[in-house]
């Protein structure tokens, strides 16, 4: 059976893809103070910043960060701050 490709590639990058705005940023990419308590009881600080982008990254655009995957600079330096 063929596969069918129900999105084209823009329509997937814009329903998948992380965000860079600020606007978008603030919205989806803010910590609650319970998001930082969990982040810095639970983890080494070396990892802190890998395990928040996964946070984030599972609540919104929902998925996982693929191995590999190039964060924009823009996340990893407002999750940063």
């Amino acid at each position: 059976m063929a596969h069918r490709t129900i999105l084209t590639p823009k329509q997937r990058e814009v329903l998948f893809g992380l965000p860079a705005d600020e606007a978008q940023l603030l919205k989806h990419y803010t910590l609650s103070d319970e998001d930082l308590d969990h982040i810095g009881q639970r983890r080494r600080p070396r990892n802190r910043l890998g395990f928040a982008l996964q946070l984030c990254a599972l609540r919104y655009p929902g998925r996982a960060l693929l191995p590999g995957e190039v964060i924009p600079v823009e996340i990893a330096d407002f999750l940063a701050a």
